[in-house]
């Protein structure tokens, strides 16, 4: 890549180091230049910077008092820079640095001064990590020290320092980076000073706690009666394959022990007469984790995998265990030395001896097919690997379905024969499809089809490409008859995948067969115990149901695997709002400080401050969010300048409200060009251009929004156009100011407009970020 930013750069996942120069400002202005010279010749003898430099991998933002430098190598390529920048400043005493690393997506942009840029939440976010930090720290964010942990050497040195606030008051989560002789192990200022006034309120917690032990103790009769009925209840046949560790001296091979321990777990998962846990699952524990017998209690299985990977060049060892986790005792290990271009052998030598172990049977088909070779292209399954392994993060997101997409189309392009990998390709971009985590335009559609398609044509009987066909025809044309076979015919070669039956879940739920979908979704729980992004569709369902104690029930289990997760917290909320219990939607909403990248929360807040009648409360935050859109939040910036139109309406603001709807309008109709049958899309701009009294662009918009989902498809959110068309109509009708009866209206709308992101979309549409909570 070219240091100079080319304006054409598209959305892509970049890994930021920002450098900040501490008391730059009190420096004179020859000093000021003296260390900013000072402090490039210090960055340009990192290695890490001079190997991205070279490969045209890196580009290099000024920003007066630092430098933000952009690498599209790694995440670890901006972390041991900063590690190698710390250390060259041992030579320069009066050059104090405080650094912050994030990964997320960045896009070119023209400035100000028609110059090309660099922008996205990507730097927004890696700055926001700096700024928590003093003289000295490496600061980096929590999704990058994920990626981090699972490369063995970096674990002693990352150390979890909680959430800090920033700008517009985001909490982002932080984890400090340091050794012996690098970075400042002190704890930073500001998380001092939440350490003091935490202090304040320990005495409280304490009580708290002594008064729950009379509860806990009771209690404990009754969970050893339940643990004891729990081990007698479960199937012999039955396993869990941990997270395999990654022995490998290269730290970027984290993803290849990812990908082995996955494709072993779908190996075994293909043999029906055992019970194999997704992994899904077990992603949540470490590699060789403590109290087996416990964690299986929570799988529900009666033994455990473990394993590592440790790859050199071409050469790969791979060790497995199996546990009886009952007694914790070892019931076969064994270590296995292959070559690359062998690397399938072990995943089937693997699944074949615990099958052996285990005593389970296997057809002719079934040892056929997990003695499979999905492809003779070492490359290609490299690049296959690499794109599983970001569709298998614990959070969906924009950002992982942009890398996986990159790299499973890449390996399709290597080996156009590669059924498994057109496979993926087709899931992932239907998935992106559906739950709008990317743009649902018309040529995305296409490459799910055509993936699909491919991926059938070279294996007509491959359980994967039967059930990517049928998530095309459920995701993309909503032919749910089709998909249903499609599916149907999948779960033949899939016994164990919890998959199928949570497709088949969703599809029974479009049509509205409730009880039915209910069914398949403790079917897919069965087999994907502590799967957060199940446990949160099924409370998805519960909610659009009014079953609201049971709605909760689910997204406390989701809290136990994920505890003070964000969109939980939102939509426990969003369920306070709907009982009309605005204290108790109040308390969850208060800690919690989103930005422009989680509208879901963000819009959450901006209801409840309309809903207690304090519009303005929230008013200045929606100023300032907007005043620094992030480009590449998609149309959230038009959705967000909605609310702020609608905000000032209700406090009074009847001619501010009507430009910010102007604006609204601008910013979201380019976007149906690209999107034409985007339904939320085509709603809010019904609603703008209703507000704006535009009354024949608003019944034309209701209408095209009825026609891109109507409800004889689709029982989720088939209503809400008809809906819109009828709030539309009720703008119109009377004798009192337009205006004035659309302020009347409002807070029915914004029901409407809570609801319908928690049905539609939720937190995955124009958030662009988190897609666990957007109904499939």
């Amino acid at each position: 890549m070219s240091t100079e930013i080319n304006k054409q750069i598209e959305l892509e996942i970049a890994h930021v180091l920002f450098i900040d120069i501490v008391g730059y400002s009190k420096f004179s202005i020859n000093e000021q230049r003296a260390v900013v010279d000072e402090l490039t010749q210090v960055v340009r003898a990192s290695e890490q910077f001079q190997r991205a430099e070279a490969a045209g991998r890196l580009i290099k933002i000024p920003t007066g008092d630092g430098m933000a430098l952009v690498f599209y190598t790694s995440p670890e390529a901006p972390a041991q820079c900063a590690i190698e920048i710390s250390r060259n400043l041992k030579e320069h005493p009066r050059l104090e640095l405080r650094m912050g690393v994030h990964s997320g997506p960045v896009s070119g942009v023209i400035d100000v001064n028609g110059h090309a840029n660099l922008a996205g939440a990507g730097l927004n976010m890696a700055q926001r990590v700096m700024v928590c930090g003093d003289a000295g720290h490496i600061l980096i964010s929590r999704r990058v020290a994920e990626d981090l942990e699972e490369y063995e050497h970096w674990r002693p040195l990352l150390h979890d320092l909680g959430s800090c606030e920033v700008k517009h008051g985001v909490r982002v989560a932080i984890v400090n980076l340091y050794a012996d002789e690098v970075g400042n192990p002190q704890l930073p200022q500001k998380f001092q000073a939440l350490k003091k006034r935490r202090t304040r309120v320990r005495w409280a917690t304490t009580t708290a706690a002594l008064l729950a032990l009379a509860a806990v103790v009771a209690g404990i009769a009754m969970f050893s009666r339940y643990r004891v009925r729990s081990t007698l209840s479960v199937q012999e046949k039955s396993i869990a394959v941990m997270p395999f560790e990654n022995r490998s001296r290269d730290p970027d091979n984290a993803y290849f022990a990812d990908g082995i321990q996955d494709e072993i777990l779908t190996r075994l998962s293909k043999i029906a007469d055992l019970k194999v846990i997704s992994r899904t699952s077990t992603q949540h524990y470490k590699s060789a984790p403590e109290n087996l017998p416990e964690i299986a209690r929570q799988l529900g299985v009666a033994h455990i995998l473990e394993g590592s990977v440790q790859k050199s060049g071409d050469a790969v060892r791979v060790n497995v265990q199996l546990i009886k986790a009952a007694n914790d005792s070892h019931l076969w290990a064994d270590t296995f030395d292959r070559k690359l271009t062998d690397i399938f052998s072990v995943e089937s030598d693997v699944a074949k001896a615990i099958a052996d172990q285990l005593r389970a049977h296997l057809t002719g088909r079934e040892e056929q097919e997990i003695a499979a070779k999905p492809t003779g292209n070492v490359e290609a399954y490299d690049a296959y690997l690499r794109g599983l392994a970001y569709s298998l993060k614990t959070f969906s997101s924009t950002a992982n379905a942009l890398a996986a997409q990159k790299y499973l189309r890449e390996a399709v392009r290597l080996d156009p024969k590669f059924a498994l990998g057109w496979a993926l390709l087709s899931y992932v971009d239907a998935l992106g499809y559906i739950t709008q985590g990317l743009d649902p335009t018309v040529a995305l559609r296409e490459e799910v089809r055509q993936a699909a398609e491919t991926a059938v044509t070279l294996q007509p009987n491959l359980g994967e490409a039967l059930q990517a066909k049928g998530y095309y025809y459920y995701s993309c044309l909503k032919d749910y008859d089709t998909a249903v076979r499609y599916f149907e015919q999948a779960r033949q070669f899939l016994p164990n995948s919890s998959r199928i039956p949570e497709s088949l879940a969703y599809v029974a739920r479009r049509r509205g067969q409730w009880d039915r979908s209910e069914s398949y979704f403790n079917e897919a729980e069965r087999l994907d115990p502590r799967n957060v992004f199940l446990l949160t569709q099924q409370a998805l369902s519960y909610t659009l149901l009014r079953r609201f104690p049971e709605a909760l029930r689910k997204l406390d289990q989701v809290l136990n695997i994920t505890p003070d997760d964000l969109d939980t917290l939102v939509e426990k909320a969003g369920i306070a709002q709907a009982e009309g219990d605005l204290p108790r939607a109040a308390a969850l909403l208060a800690p919690l400080h989103p930005g422009a990248d989680d509208p879901n929360a963000l819009e959450t807040q901006v209801y409840q401050a309309i809903l207690e009648r304090r519009p303005a409360s929230i008013i200045p935050r929606l100023k300032e969010i907007l005043a620094q859109p992030d480009l590449a939040l998609s149309y959230t910036n038009g959705e967000l300048r909605f609310w702020l139109g609608w905000a000032q309406e209700v406090a009074g603001d009847h001619a501010t409200a009507q430009e910010s709807w102007r604006q609204a309008r601008s910013e979201l109709e380019p976007f149906l060009k690209e999107q034409p049958e985007n339904y939320f899309l085509i709603g809010e701009l019904a609603l703008t251009n209703m507000a704006l009294g535009d009354k024949a662009a608003a019944l034309a918009l209701s209408e095209r929004a009825m026609a891109a989902n109507p409800i004889e498809k689709d029982a989720v959110t088939g209503p809400i156009p008809i809906e819109i068309l009828a709030r539309v109509g009720g703008a119109y009708g009377g004798t009192e100011p337009r205006h004035r009866r659309f302020t009347e209206t409002t807070l029915d709308t914004g029901r409407w407009l809570a609801g319908f992101r928690r049905a539609a979309h939720c937190c995955a549409a124009p958030a662009r970020s988190n897609v666990r909570s957007a109904p499939e």
